[in-house]
């Protein structure tokens, strides 16, 4: 910031002492942080109670340097931090599966809140909001005994036990449902009604702390807070109280409430995440990954002029070496969807192309969500046909997961196609095809790249662990209301805080903000001398 305002000054002078025709002189003051001058502004700024300034650092003292160091460091690292930084859940980037007993979602730990308690939230890139069982009416059992693959209990959240914890008012511009409200004040209710059968979440929307820790160059090198918006589910129905999701879901995608947006607005994090799903059910999440410079990619498609959802565009659908004609279809990447959904027209080629390829006898299968099952020898030779998804610009993407096997009987054993028939005109790519990908959702260049992976932990534990510097440790907040009316032209807008009234600037945002009006007024200054 002192940089950009000596630069500032010293410009304009030379600017305007080499130009006779100037009848200007601009002058600029400056003011160091720790002054004397200073003080007095802290001072009157807080009402002249001296609150912030009782422990007002001796010049040249080593508490005077430590401050000015680690102030460096803060701002150097919102600087380039955002660039080369990932972060990732305060208790690891591990994602889990369990099966059929969670409807076959994949979930990672989060930990919300001061103090921070632990939820096990399913990872959705089909919807926007961060949602927990909290002060339920309504809820699916949160005891570890109700569930078999548990080894200790489901929180519920309660906002008035969390010191850090505010309502979202009714006042508030992410307030979509205030139709709802009597008062201005009220806390702002929700209701999101998903695509499964009956199945919804309901409450009123919170900002607290979203527990993270950071990476960067091999060494996680401190734990961040990040405010974030959290639907404080008092409801829920459908699927969400019979085993999908009951300890939360965490919506992933391009909406204004998202974590992935909150964190990116916040400048925390470039603005992208991946998602990487292994073959073994597990899997990593990092926020601000940008994948690898090998990936593959296709650029998202915008829905009715807008990026609500990520949809691409598929251009064939290819069964072992077959690649039809007209297999192309409209798809929605949801890690939110156990499988994949294809729209009829195509369903019927594809399973047709599959069944000529197959060397297996089709059995007629007792669950009727699998239609295309087959029943081998363990002494047959077996012949699956792969499948791959083609894109734009001879784009390749290998699917690793598009076959469910069990062992029926000994000796023999029945793989079922994982492919089902959608209602829609477009398809769902689902969690089973992301299998053995890292999945890079780069919102920021607008398309989705891939990778074939192991999902190993690219934070490398094994690294050396900084120590933070002092002070690092502060929570993070969420731009303000001014800031979100400053929207930038990206594609996708990331979210803003609650806020009741309109505030200044981020403190991080200063030095960008002053750098920018400099840059601006030089350049008007030369056209005008």
């Amino acid at each position: 910031m002192e940089k950009c305002a000596v630069v500032l000054a010293l410009s304009v002078w030379l600017l305007l002492g080499s130009s006779s025709a100037a009848a200007l002189t601009f002058s600029s003051k400056l003011i160091h942080r720790f002054s004397d001058e200073a003080k007095v502004i802290w001072t009157a700024r807080n009402g002249g109670s001296g609150n912030g300034v009782v422990s007002w650092p001796k010049r040249n003292s080593l508490e005077y340097l430590e401050l000015l160091v680690g102030n460096d460091w803060k701002r150097q690292r919102m600087k380039v931090g955002s660039k080369n930084q990932l972060l990732f859940p305060s208790q690891g980037s591990q994602t889990l599966f369990f099966g059929n007993e969670f409807d076959w979602l994949h979930y990672t730990w989060i930990d919300i809140g001061t103090p921070n308690v632990s939820f096990l939230v399913a990872l959705d890139a089909g919807s926007d909001l961060l949602w927990v069982p909290c002060d339920c009416i309504q809820c699916a059992p949160l005891s570890a005994s109700y569930y078999n693959s548990l080894d200790k209990d489901l929180s519920e959240y309660t906002p008035s036990l969390s010191s850090s914890s505010r309502n979202l008012s009714c006042s508030h511009q992410l307030c979509e449902s205030s139709s709802y409200c009597k008062g201005p004040n009220d806390p702002c209710p929700y209701i999101i009604e998903y695509d499964s059968v009956n199945t919804s979440s309901s409450g009123y929307l919170v900002e607290d702390k979203l527990h993270l820790k950071s990476f960067i160059d091999h060494a996680v090198e401190s734990s961040v807070q990040a405010s974030v918006i959290i639907g404080c589910g008092r409801k829920q129905s459908g699927g969400y109280l019979d085993g999908a999701a009951p300890d939360g879901l965490m919506g992933l995608g391009p909406g204004n409430v998202s974590v992935p947006s909150l964190l990116a607005r916040a400048g925390l994090i470039q603005n992208s995440f991946s998602i990487c799903l292994d073959e073994t059910g597990s899997g990593r999440i990092y926020f601000g990954d940008k994948g690898v410079p090998s990936q593959q990619s296709t650029p998202f498609l915008p829905i009715g002029g807008n990026y609500e959802t990520y949809f691409i565009r598929v251009e064939h659908l290819c069964v072992g070496n077959s690649c039809r004609n007209k297999t192309g279809f409209l798809a929605l990447v949801d890690s939110g969807s156990s499988f994949t959904y294809l729209p009829p027209e195509i369903y019927d080629k594809v399973v047709l192309e599959f069944e000529k390829q197959v060397n297996a006898r089709r059995i007629s299968n007792q669950e009727d969500l699998w239609k295309y099952c087959y029943n081998v020898s363990s002494e047959e030779p077996l012949k699956i046909p792969g499948m791959r998804l083609k894109f734009a610009m001879n784009q390749s993407f290998e699917v690793h997961n598009h076959i469910y096997s069990y062992t029926e009987t000994e000796g023999f054993t029945v793989f079922c196609l994982t492919l089902l028939r959608g209602e829609d005109e477009f398809g769902v790519i689902g969690q089973n095809f992301m299998t053995g990908h890292r999945i890079v959702f780069d919102r920021e260049n607008m398309k989705l790249g891939w990778s074939h992976s192991n999902c190993q932990d690219i934070s490398d534990k094994s690294g050396v662990h900084l120590a933070p510097p002092p002070g690092s440790g502060s929570p993070v907040p969420l731009p303000t209301n001014e800031q979100q009316r400053n929207n930038h032209t990206d594609a996708v807008a990331p979210a803003v805080a609650n806020s009741t009234k309109p505030s200044s600037a981020s403190p991080l945002q200063i030095p960008t903000l002053l750098c920018l009006f400099s840059s601006l007024l030089l350049l008007l200054l030369r056209i005008l001398l």
